[in-house]
C-alpha cells in the first residue's frame, strides 16, 4: 500500500522562526470591528484598546496607517491566542488579524474540528488534513490568508489547545498532503454517511484527489428531519429563486456518490452544486438524503469531501495508520515535508 517516492514541494519563502526551528507565519481574521466601535486586547505590556479613524487605526489619540503588535501572546473577548496582532482599517472596518506560526495556528485547530477523544491516529490525519488546509490558503497578495470559523477552520487560539491535540500536531510537524508539486486542498467533513462526494458535486471543480470513495468506518446512523414548506421557499428566495407551487422536496437525480444533483420543490428545479446549497440551506445535514413528503430523510453530516472525521475515528480504530488514513481520503497525493527555502525530503506516495 505503501511506496517510497521523490517529488519536489513548492518552494515557500521564510517568514519566520522561532528556536532557530523555521516556520510559516499565517494571517488569521479574528474580527471586523465596525464604524464607531473600539476593540480592547490584553497583551503582556497591557491593554490597547483601538477603533477605525478617518486615516486608519487610532490608538490612543494617535494614528497610524496599521499597527503591529509584536506580542507572544494576546487575548481578545476572553479568548487568549498565541503570536502577535495587526491592526488595520478597509472600508472603514478595523480588521484584527492574528499574526501567528503555522503550528501553533494548528494547535488552536484542532480542539474545534477533532474531539480530543478521537484515536491518536485520527488525530494524525486531521492535523496534516489542517495544515495543508492551511498552506493552500495562503496568499500574501490578500489581506489576510484564512478566517477563524467554518468558512476555513475553526481557529479557537490558545485558550482552547488540549494535550492529546499537541501531541498530533508535534507528532506530524511540517507533514502536508501534496499533488503536482504543490499543497492540495485538503477539505474534510464530519460524516460521510457511507460515501465521499467527488468536489466537483458541491465546489463544481473536478480534482484528481477528492473523488467519490467508499467510507464503510463511518458512523453511517440515519437520520430525519421534517422540513416546512415555509424553510423551503426561504431556502428559495435566499438562491433568488421564486416559489411557483406547492409541491414537497422530490429528488430527481444523484451524483456518482448518491447525494441529491436534481431535486424540485415548490415548483422549481434545481440542480449540480446548487442543489447541495439549497439542501444546506433547508438545514439539512447532509444531500445523501431522500424526501417522504415534507420529512427529509439521509445520513452523513457535512458536504461530503475529502476526509471524513467519523471515517478517519473508525478506520484508526481497527488498527490504521494516519498514512493509511489520509491515503484512503486522498488517493495519488503524497506526504511531503514542508521544508522552507530548501530541497524537499522523500514524499511518501499514499493511494
Amino acid at each position: 500500500m505503501k511506496r517510497l517516492a521523490f517529488l519536489p514541494l513548492v518552494l515557500l519563502s521564510l517568514l519566520s522562526a522561532r528556536s532557530q526551528e523555521k516556520d510559516l507565519l499565517l494571517r488569521v481574521l479574528l474580527r471586523e470591528v465596525p464604524p464607531g466601535e473600539e476593540v480592547v486586547l490584553k497583551t503582556p505590556e497591557g491593554e490597547v484598546r483601538a477603533r477605525a479613524g478617518g486615516e486608519g487605526v487610532v490608538v490612543d489619540g494617535r494614528v497610524y496607517p496599521y499597527l503591529d503588535l509584536n506580542v507572544p501572546h494576546f487575548a481578545l473577548g476572553g479568548r487568549a491566542y498565541r503570536g502577535g496582532v495587526r491592526l488595520f482599517t478597509q472600508e472603514g472596518r478595523l480588521l484584527v488579524v492574528n499574526l501567528v506560526l503555522l503550528e501553533d495556528y494548528l494547535l488552536g485547530v484542532l480542539p474545534g474540528e477533532m474531539p480530543e477523544g478521537f484515536p491518536m491516529e485520527a488525530l494524525k490525519a486531521q492535523a496534516v488534513a489542517a495544515r495543508t488546509f492551511a498552506v493552500y490558503r495562503l496568499n500574501p497578495r490578500a489581506p489576510y490568508d484564512l478566517c477563524p470559523d467554518v468558512h476555513c477552520q475553526v481557529y479557537q487560539g490558545l485558550s482552547a489547545e488540549r494535550p492529546r491535540h499537541q501531541e498530533a500536531v508535534a507528532a506530524t510537524r511540517g507533514q502536508v498532503l501534496s499533488f503536482g508539486g504543490q499543497a492540495i486542498s485538503a477539505l474534510y467533513h464530519a460524516d460521510s454517511g457511507g460515501m465521499t462526494a467527488g468536489s466537483e458535486e458541491v465546489f463544481q471543480r473536478a480534482l484528481p484527489y477528492l473523488r467519490p470513495r467508499p467510507d464503510p468506518y463511518t458512523r453511517m446512523q440515519p437520520w430525519r428531519l421534517l422540513v416546512s414548506p415555509t424553510q423551503a421557499q426561504r431556502a428559495l428566495l435566499s438562491l433568488g429563486l421564486a416559489p411557483r407551487g406547492q409541491d414537497p422536496p422530490q429528488v430527481l437525480e444523484r451524483s456518482p456518490s448518491g447525494r441529491a444533483s436534481r431535486v424540485r420543490l415548490l415548483g422549481v428545479e434545481v440542480r449540480g452544486p446548487e442543489a447541495q446549497r439549497l439542501l444546506r440551506l433547508m438545514g439539512l445535514p447532509s444531500a445523501l438524503v431522500d424526501f417522504q413528503g415534507f420529512e427529509a430523510v439521509g445520513q452523513g453530516a457535512g458536504h461530503g469531501v475529502g476526509l471524513s472525521q467519523w471515517g478517519a475515528r473508525g478506520m484508526a480504530e481497527a488498527g490504521f495508520g494516519y498514512r493509511e488514513i489520509l491515503g484512503h481520503y486522498f488517493p495519488g497525493t503524497f506526504l511531503s515535508d514542508l521544508l522552507i527555502g530548501q530541497a524537499s525530503a522523500p514524499a511518501l506516495a499514499l493511494r
